[in-house]
C-alpha cells in the first residue's frame, strides 16, 4: 500500500484520496469574491425595486457581506461562500431579507431572482476555463499519486455541471475520474457523503485519505472512518483556521508518496 510522507515524515498507508475542490486544489477567491459582490449588487437593486427603504439597504449590503464572508482584502476562507453548497448560500440570503421586513415565501424569492441576475452577469462576463485555476503544485502531487496507484476522487459542494468544467478545463478527467457534488445525496458535510464517494471508488474510508481546507470536510471524514486527515491552507490570501486535522499542508511540494512495490514493479516491466 502506497505510504504518504509529509515534509519527510511517513503518516500513513492509503489507496486513495479524497479531495476538497475550492481553495484546496483550485484557486477560487477570486471567483468567489466576484460572484458575491455581483449578488450583493443585484439584491441592492432589487430592494431598491421593492420599495426597501435606504436603512434596509444598507443593513442588506452590510449583512449580506457579513454572512457571505466578504471582506475588504478577500474572502474569509471559513465564510458561506467559501464552504457552503449554492443552496445553502441561498437560504443564507433568504434569512437576510426575511429578517428585515419581509415574509419567508417573498425572501426566497427574492433571493432566487438575486442568484438568477448574478449567475448572468457571470456568465457573460467569464469563460468556464478562465476560471477556478489549479493551486500551484496540484498537477505535480496528482500525478505522483497517479503513478503510485492511488485513487483520487473530489468531494465538493459545488454543483456536477460545476465539477466537470473544473476537471475538464484543467485536463483532471483521467488523474480524478471519480467525484461526489451537492447533487449527490447526502452532501457533504454528511459523513455518508464520504462512504458514498469510497463505494463509488472502490475503498474502505480507512484506506484514504481526505485533504481539504475547512473544519466540516475534516470532521466529516473523521467521522466517516477515514484514515488520514489533512488540512490546506494555501488557497486563500487568508489562511483558513482549522481544528480538526492531523496534518497541515502548507505547500503541495510538502507532500510525497513511496508507491506500493508491485507498482514500482509493473512500471519496470513494462
Amino acid at each position: 500500500m502506497p505510504e504518504l510522507l509529509l515534509k519527510g515524515v511517513p503518516i500513513g498507508n492509503i489507496k486513495g484520496i479524497l479531495f476538497d475542490k475550492d481553495g484546496t486544489l483550485s484557486n477560487s477567491e477570486r471567483e468567489l469574491l466576484t460572484l458575491g459582490r455581483l449578488r450583493i449588487q443585484k439584491a441592492i437593486e432589487l430592494a431598491i425595486e421593492k420599495d426597501f427603504n435606504p436603512a434596509q439597504v444598507k443593513k442588506l449590503s452590510s449583512w449580506l457581506s457579513l454572512a457571505y464572508g466578504i471582506t475588504p482584502t478577500g474572502v474569509n476562507p471559513n465564510g458561506i461562500i467559501a464552504v457552503a453548497s449554492r443552496n445553502q448560500n441561498l437560504l443564507c440570503t433568504a434569512t437576510v431579507i426575511s429578517l428585515l421586513r419581509t415574509s419567508w415565501p417573498n425572501a426566497l424569492e427574492l433571493a432566487k431572482e438575486i442568484f438568477q441576475a448574478a449567475d448572468l452577469i457571470e456568465e457573460k462576463a467569464h469563460s468556464s476555463f478562465a476560471r477556478r485555476p489549479l493551486l500551484p503544485g496540484v498537477s505535480h502531487i496528482l500525478q505522483k499519486f497517479q503513478r503510485a496507484g492511488i485513487k483520487c476522487a473530489l468531494i465538493s459542494n459545488d454543483t456536477c455541471s460545476g465539477i466537470k468544467n473544473f476537471l475538464e478545463s484543467n485536463n483532471l478527467q483521467e488523474s480524478i475520474p471519480d467525484f461526489w457534488s451537492a447533487e449527490h445525496h447526502p452532501a457533504k458535510p454528511d459523513p455518508a457523503a464520504v462512504v458514498g464517494i469510497c463505494n463509488i471508488i472502490g475503498l474502505p474510508p480507512n484506506e484514504c485519505a481526505l485533504i481539504g481546507d475547512a473544519d466540516s470536510d475534516l470532521k466529516m471524514a473523521r467521522e466517516a472512518g477515514v484514515a488520514i486527515t489533512m488540512g490546506y491552507v494555501a488557497g486563500w490570501s487568508t489562511p483558513p483556521t482549522l481544528t480538526a486535522h492531523q496534518h497541515l499542508i502548507h505547500n503541495w511540494n510538502e507532500l510525497t508518496v513511496e508507491p506500493n512495490p508491485k507498482v514500482l514493479d509493473n512500471i519496470g516491466a513494462t
